[in-house]
Order: C-alpha cells, then structure tokens, then sequence
C-alpha cells in the first residue's frame, strides 16, 4: 500500500464515523513531514454548523498543531472531492497538496465543477492527486444515501 492510500484508510475511517453519527460519511486528515496533524469528518448536522465540513476540521486542527495559518507542506486528505468553500479554504491556507478520492459531479471544486486549486489568478495554486481510493470512498457514499433512502420510505 502506497502512503496516500494509508493516508487515504485513515480519511475512510473518519468517513465511517461521521455516517454512524448520520453526517455524509466524508474524512480528512492533514499530513506534514509524514505525520498526520489533523484529523475531521463531516459534523454539519451534529454541530449544526455549516463550516463544519470534514476539511476545514482537519485544517484548524493543523494550524494549531503548526501554529501558523499558513499550511505550507501540509498535505489534505479527504475521501471527496472539495466544494467551493473547501477549495477555497485550501488557497486561501496555503496547503500544498491535496489528495481525494471521489470526484464530487454536482458540487466538486477541483475538478469537476471548477478547479480553484489551480486557477491562475489566484496566488497560490494546490497541486492534486485525485482518484485515491476511488471506489472505496465512492462506495461509502453510496452505501450511506442508499440506506437515507430507505429510511425515508418506511418513516
């Protein structure tokens, strides 16, 4: 297993843990020098907190750990691709890496809708890995709306 898959697992468990809670099961962990600094899930039901995206989790968690708002050398995982709000948080951070695993069609910023981690005119640019894991994360998303469905049929 490469580093960006072990990486990866890790983002799947945090992913895991916010669907036993009944949060889109998304994960992150923010990686520097090889160690994880960070760690966030999904928490925008529990803490009824629109920033509370697993993202923004794992970064603040990271500034601390740095104690710096400037995540230079920070790696991001995260089990979906970023929206907008995420990928801007990204620049705006200075993280230099992000790694995800799902593509995110209806609200992806990095890729799929727009790519702010690479637009041009911002000043700093996000390099990208995506594609990590793919299946697995796609799978625990599935999994996830699939048994939302069913829970509102039978209510």
């Amino acid at each position: 297993m490469t580093t960006d898959e072990e990486f990866m697992s890790v983002a799947l468990e945090l992913a895991a843990t916010a669907a036993s809670m009944g949060e889109v099961p998304v994960g992150a962990v923010a990686v520097k020098d090889g160690q994880i600094i960070g760690r966030g899930y999904n928490r925008r039901e529990v803490d009824r907190d629109p920033f509370s995206h697993a993202e923004f989790i794992a970064m603040r968690e990271a500034a601390t750990a740095v104690g710096a708002w400037r995540l230079t050398g920070v790696s991001i995982f995260v089990t979906l691709e970023p929206c907008a709000m995420c990928a801007g948080a990204l620049v705006q951070s200075r993280v230099t890496r992000l790694v995800f695993g799902a593509s995110d069609p209806k609200a992806g910023a990095v890729g799929s809708l727009y790519n702010l981690a690479a637009d041009p005119r911002h000043n700093h640019r996000v390099e990208v890995t995506s594609g990590v894991m793919k299946e697995a994360c796609s799978q625990a998303l599935k999994t996830f709306f699939a048994q939302l469905r069913r829970a509102n049929k039978t209510e």
